[in-house]
């Protein structure tokens, strides 16, 4: 199959390249699964005389133990390391409760020029069965991108879940120079890689939200000390300023058919939540209050939409119709809950809970039965964001007393891991997770 490249996204970021010299992330595995599905995934045969361009077992390796629903058996401990299917051996793998496994070749085929081939083999009975196989035909700037699709078609085969691996994150990264602060906004692989910088200020940038087509971020930037809220198309690199009232501009969310765009705003002196029709521009106040209501999160009806307000005192999440009308109280535990996002089947919030020890962390409420679970033990957690198959959740946490970064947990809580920044003295705020791309 030859892999085309019809990812304007990708293309764009790819064009845009710029200094890699901060903000680029890595995930570092903080606790693992000990009930995690075992998987062997043989290092790939190289056939080329260079030196191997990327390590595409490696990758793919990386990708299983990032879902932390897999535990993928060390290199040095594989029984064997085959090629093809006809050397392989299930009863070694059997032995070691391996049922399934991952082989695969990578050749090159010309000055620029890779082919790229895999089989997924079951290995749980006598004989070894190829339960998926696969071959790309690609350039070298794609061969990650192509380890990352196969991840994906691995992982669906054997959980029926759509894999996130060829997603990306924002983030806004705040670096301190000579007494002054620079931020800037970057978009990168999921697990941190190709990171690239798509805006940079002397003012604040805040709270990046995709689109559903994935090519455009909406997010605050300032003008003169003032927040105005911006689109900016990847593709293109344009930047068109959407939303000026005179007062605070702020908590940009999507709607599922990139059609609208909620926000808060503080234009008649307390915060509102507002929608702005994208296209025909027009502008409706969906909350009317002397409270202060904000952060916006639309479930996938597209119908409704969860934010946060101090009516009721400290803050509490409410469901509120796209339409206006009266609100509805959904967030009961702890002393306050913010920064409510609506999971992918509208069946819980991901939110950040404040405990009666003052201690913020991320929490799943489960919108049937009312529980809330706290799922992480960081410091002062904030601004989670949910992958687009519901399976991780990225967000800002303190860390050592002093610098925001970046964490992972998964949406059972089991899984956690950290994303530090190769220049430890930034501040890492703001993640948010594409859709699938």
């Amino acid at each position: 199959m030859q892999f085309r490249l019809v990812s304007l996204v990708v293309l764009f970021l790819l064009i845009y390249n710029v200094n890699f010299g901060y903000a680029q992330v890595y995930i570092e595995i903080t606790q693992g699964v000990n009930s995690a599905y075992p998987i062997g995934i043989v290092p790939f045969e190289w056939k080329g005389i260079d030196e191997q361009p990327e390590d595409i077992s490696k990758i793919i390796s990386n990708d299983f133990c990032n879902t932390g629903k897999f535990q993928v058996l060390s290199e040095s401990l594989l029984p064997q390391k085959p090629f093809n299917t006809s050397e392989v051996q299930p009863a070694l793998w059997v032995s070691l409760d391996i049922n399934a496994i991952i082989i695969g070749q990578l050749e090159k085929k010309g000055n620029d020029s890779y082919d790229i081939a895999y089989q997924l083999i079951d290995i749980a009975g006598q004989t070894s069965t190829v339960l998926l196989r696969n071959k790309y035909n690609v350039n070298k700037e794609w061969l990650r991108h192509v380890a990352h699709v196969i991840s994906n078609e691995v992982f669906k085969k054997l959980t029926g879940i759509q894999g996130s691996f060829c997603t990306r994150i924002a983030y806004v990264a705040r670096i301190n120079k000579k007494n002054q602060c620079l931020y800037e906004l970057w978009v990168a692989d999921y697990d941190g890689y190709n990171p690239v910088v798509i805006n940079r200020s002397l003012e604040p940038l805040m709270s990046p939200a995709w689109s559903a087509d994935g090519d455009n971020l909406a997010y605050v930037t300032f003008v003169n000390k003032h927040a105005v809220l911006v689109i900016h198309t990847l593709s293109n690199g344009i930047i068109r300023q959407i939303v000026n009232f005179s007062q605070h501009n702020g908590a940009p969310a999507f709607s599922p058919d990139g059609k609208k765009l909620a926000f808060a705003s503080s234009n008649t002196g307390s915060l509102n939540i507002y929608i702005i029709d994208l296209i025909s521009k027009n502008i409706h106040q969906i909350t009317n209050s002397r409270n202060n209501s904000t952060e916006p999160s639309w479930f996938p009806d597209g119908q409704n939409l969860v934010y946060t307000s101090d009516q009721g005192g400290n803050p509490q999440i409410y469901k509120i119709n796209a339409n206006g009308g009266n609100s509805q109280r959904l967030s009961w535990s702890g002393i306050s809950n913010q920064n409510a996002i609506v999971s992918m089947d509208g069946k819980f919030l991901i939110l950040i809970n404040k405990n009666n020890d003052n201690m913020q962390h991320v929490a799943r409420l489960n919108l049937t039965t009312g529980v809330t679970q706290i799922l992480t033990n960081t410091l002062l957690d904030e601004t989670p964001s949910i992958s687009p198959n519901g399976f991780m959740i990225i967000y800002s946490a303190m860390q050592n007393g002093e610098i925001y970064s970046l964490q992972l947990v998964s949406i059972d809580g089991i899984f956690k891991a950290y994303l530090p920044t190769i220049n430890k003295n930034e501040d890492v705020r703001f993640p948010a997770w594409s859709p699938f791309l």
